[in-house]
């Protein structure tokens, strides 16, 4: 056993705060409020169905997770964002189609009320997109009215604590830039209107600034900055991204470790996506795609090495498609043809169709990552780059000199062993018996 960390109880209530109220958030809000009522299931939530081992394995200690770590309670959160429509949680819902109307109209009270709050918004980040329900003002101006609102909300709604994550739509491709290298030069940037700090990163600050843990649910330039670290490490806040794994990208991270465990060779990788949603829409512009291009290419590189692979790897050709198809609507299509390799050389092929709905995978991520956050806030870890959050994300921020781990299973024993190392459990290492008592 080690020494348990001192956390604070998660009393009172937690307000949990979405840049971007569209088919994401509302399938998340909806859901819980489902979830509360007793009319569906936490499915696809690690802090609400998975169990976690305690222990040698002869012990039987396996615990819920919510049971084992003092994670709030879903009756304590409440919600609340921003959103470029001024569409309230039931009729956005609606509008995305991804949960049942039947479903809705029995959250109906409750999902009316939640409307959102004027959104930061600027169409060149976004060029798809055309926002009537945004902010005015310069770029500091934007960062202090959306602190502000969180002030607000947080006394309207008698919040104890926040959480910030971003559920809004892919930005253009950024790269960092001179005014991202230090706090002080990212405020005067704020101050200038500086082009380089788009919206999401402008909500990045805002959370940041007033100790709130930020997670980036998209693959934009957003809280993964020098600035906005050296800033979260000042206030204590938690910060995590970015771009949630679902759909495509979380059955590469699958089946990927597979073929490395076996040592099978890949000469090829072919990706294509369609859907329909504001996703799709935004993703039809070129330099959105690009960012989430980047985002979903990076993941083969790391888990397969092929600098220390090069006759099983060295000469993958990877390949991404997405096309915007608006009769799919949510119900994305990922098709994968991986051209594979074994003894001798001898080809095979493996094809992979997955239907899946992008919103109902990234819904209980955003559930878990706001418990987490919120967890981890109030054990009073350092501020900055949460890396133990990486199992959620397709592009993991990890700090400066680390690459990112990409396999989900190395990721998962990461999150686990971070929660039992919070309450005072020896992390396990699955060696055997005869070589270590655990």
């Amino acid at each position: 056993m080690t020494e348990k960390l001192k956390i604070q109880p998660a009393s009172g209530k937690l307000g949990i705060l979405t840049p971007g109220m569209g088919a994401v958030s509302t399938t998340f809000v909806a859901g819980v409020h489902a979830i509360r009522d007793g009319l569906r299931l936490p499915i696809g939530s690690f802090t609400q169905m998975a169990h976690i081992r305690l222990g040698k394995r002869t012990d039987d200690r396996q615990p819920l997770v919510r049971n084992f770590v003092p994670l709030a309670d879903l009756p304590d959160l409440v919600f609340g964002g921003w959103d470029i429509f001024e569409d309230s949680v039931y009729d956005a819902a609606v509008n995305a189609g991804v949960l049942e109307k039947e479903l809705l109209d029995q959250l109906k009270p409750q999902l009316e009320k939640i409307k959102p709050m004027k959104a930061v918004f600027d169409q060149y980040y976004v060029k798809k997109l055309e926002g009537t329900h945004v902010k005015s003002g310069t770029k500091m101006e934007l960062a202090e009215q959306l602190m502000e609102d969180m002030e607000n909300f947080k006394k309207e709604n008698g919040c104890d604590r926040l959480v910030v994550i971003w559920c809004g739509s892919t930005e253009i491709y950024m790269k960092p830039t001179e005014v991202h290298q230090t706090l002080a030069a990212f405020e005067k940037g704020l101050r200038e209107d500086s082009r380089d700090i788009p919206p999401s990163m402008i909500y990045a600050y805002a959370a940041i600034k007033m100790g709130v843990p930020y997670a980036n649910g998209a693959p934009n330039l957003s809280g993964d900055v020098p600035a906005l670290e050296e800033l979260a490490k000042e206030t204590g806040s938690g910060t995590c991204g970015k771009d949630f794994k679902t759909g495509q990208t979380l059955m590469k991270t699958i089946l990927a470790p597979g073929f490395k465990a076996r040592q099978i060779g890949i000469s090829g990788w072919f990706s294509t996506n369609i859907l329909g949603n504001r996703d799709g829409e935004v993703l039809d512009d070129p330099e959105s795609f690009k960012t989430k291009e980047e985002s979903k290419l990076s993941v083969l590189d790391s888990i397969l090495q092929p600098e220390l692979y090069p006759d099983l790897y060295g000469n993958l050709y990877h390949k991404v498609r997405i096309n915007y198809y608006p009769p799919r609507g949510d119900n994305k299509e990922g098709w994968d043809n991986i051209d594979i390799f074994g003894w001798c050389g001898r080809p095979m092929q493996i094809k992979v169709d997955f239907l899946c709905r992008d919103s109902i995978l990234a819904a209980p991520l955003v559930l878990d990552l706001a418990l987490l956050l919120d967890l981890g806030k109030r054990a009073s870890l350092p501020g900055g780059i949460q890396e133990w959050l990486s199992f959620y994300f397709k592009s993991p921020v990890t700090p400066k000199g680390l690459t990112a781990e990409h396999d989900i299973f190395i990721q998962q024993t990461k999150l686990k062993n971070t929660l039992r190392w919070m309450m005072g459990e020896e992390v396990i290492t699955h060696l055997g018996r005869e070589y270590y008592d655990g």
